[in-house]
């Protein structure tokens, strides 16, 4: 099974900003737990790459990603590091570039028409669509998928348990990102996942 066949499959990309290395055994082991084994780990403290490092090197069955890639340079180090994916608050044709050199995955930020086209005229099909909440949420997702049918989101940001069914319902999304997924203890995250199971699954 391919990244994309998993985060298909899974529906949701916890999104993790570690601010400790210690944080990162049990926050994954908690995922783990709650059958949910993947991970984009933020670039957004300084120990994001040795976070990285960690996950990929005690948690090999894992899917983990590198988010918040902004630049080149933090691209091919999370490259170098070992991530299956990369997502970006924006669109990078720089990165772009760069995860089709190494066949990694991304997941660009786009908002706007003109984003999304730039993100298919690039080759990407599947984007992030961040902040959610702020730029129209799903009744947005539902007007840009009218005009691009070839594409599908990733929504960020606003998303939560409450929502989560209704957004995965629209056909036009393959997955949702949250930072609620890895919220409290590892027993409550672990229980949050397999919440968010039985709501893939149609149980609630």
């Amino acid at each position: 099974m391919d990244l994309i066949d998993i985060i298909e499959e899974t529906k949701v990309v916890p999104v993790i900003v570690f601010n400790n290395t210690s944080e990162v055994e049990p926050t994954l082991t908690a995922l783990c737990n709650g059958q949910i084994k993947i991970a984009e780990i933020c670039f957004r403290t300084d120990c994001a790459s040795e976070c990285i490092k960690i996950a990929i090197d005690k948690f090999p069955d894992m899917a983990i990603g590198a988010g918040t890639v902004i630049n080149e340079t933090q691209c091919k180090e999370a490259i170098a590091l070992g991530v299956k994916f990369i997502v970006s608050p924006g669109l990078s044709e720089e990165i772009a570039n760069i995860c089709k050199q190494h066949n990694i995955p991304y997941f660009p930020g786009t908002i706007t028409p003109t984003e999304i086209m730039r993100a298919v005229n690039l080759g990407i099909t599947r984007v992030k669509f961040f902040p959610a909440s702020v730029y129209g949420g799903l009744k947005a997702i539902k007007s840009l998928s009218s005009v691009f049918p070839s594409v599908k989101f990733m929504p960020t940001g606003g998303v939560n348990e409450d929502n989560l069914k209704e957004f995965l319902n629209c056909k036009s999304i393959f997955a949702c990102g949250g930072s609620w997924i890895t919220k409290g203890t590892p027993e409550e995250i672990t229980q949050n996942c397999l919440k968010i199971k039985s709501i893939v699954k149609g149980e609630n």
